[in-house]
């Protein structure tokens, strides 16, 4: 049985963590001009305000490189959230390890590049099948549910179902980078039969990737969506209303979403 209709909003934290790595690369300076400071702005207290303004879920993703979000941060969040927290990771054995420890409720698993600014593109799913079930296996068996971000692909999909994952996140990056009406339908067709074909597979499925405030309703055509996953347009509008408040104006483009 399927939950309700009703469209979920994850927030991402990662940006304010990059906001916070521009000034303060480790934690609080011990010496000098900045000695005592606190390292600012915290991302586990955007993602308490996030869930206060109604959000239904935190997601931050803890890199190789630890290029925003820390350690600190994931574990601190594991402990103070109230909804739930989507740890994004790539399939690699230390943080698998972490996430083991942390057991966030759900982990989804991405491609990661260290050149890319932010996570581009889905994972791979029938070329890394092998490695991605073993991995699938080990996160369920700590209780944590396992997503695999993936393009709006059939063959992404059925890998993703054959590999055990519970969900699969579609990407929605090339719906978002889209021009001119004829290719934003062409994407939401994409998406529509990806979302189609992974819920007959039963999965279940989210969304997100570069989602904002002018294109998040053309996703609502998307049936058995659960979650979206925003961060970027909700922290660049939180600098002009506050995080509350841009939090809920995402949550109201949402509301109508049928399923």
């Amino acid at each position: 049985m399927y939950p309700s209709p009703m469209l979920k909003l994850g927030v991402n934290i990662d940006h304010v963590a990059t906001l916070r790595q521009a000034r303060y690369k480790t934690a609080a300076p011990s010496s000098g001009a900045h000695a005592g400071a606190i390292p600012e702005p915290d991302p586990v207290w955007a993602a308490v305000e996030a869930e206060l303004a109604g959000a239904h879920g935190i997601t931050m993703h803890l890199r190789e490189d630890r290029r925003h979000i820390q350690d600190r941060d994931v574990r601190m969040a594991r402990s103070l959230i109230h909804t739930r927290l989507n740890l994004e990771m790539a399939d690699v054995p230390a943080i698998v390890v972490i996430a083991e420890e942390i057991k966030p409720d759900e982990a989804c698993l991405v491609p990661e590049k260290r050149q890319e600014i932010t996570t581009e593109g889905g994972l791979n799913v029938a070329a890394a099948s092998k490695s991605l079930g073993r991995t699938i296996a080990r996160l369920k068996k700590s209780g944590i549910s396992v997503s695999l971000f993936i393009d709006p692909d059939a063959r992404q999909v059925r890998a993703a179902a054959d590999a055990g994952a519970d969900f699969v996140e579609l990407h929605t990056g090339t719906y978002a980078n889209c021009r001119g009406e004829s290719a934003t339908e062409a994407e939401i067709k994409k998406l529509i039969a990806a979302a189609q074909q992974a819920h007959t597979l039963g999965l279940r499925v989210n969304a997100g990737h570069g989602l904002n405030y002018h294109n998040t309703t053309g996703i609502l055509a998307v049936p058995h969506l659960e979650t979206l996953n925003t961060g970027h347009a909700i922290i660049t509008r939180a600098v002009f209303v506050g995080l509350r408040q841009a939090v809920q104006e995402m949550l109201a483009l949402m509301a109508p979403y049928k399923g």
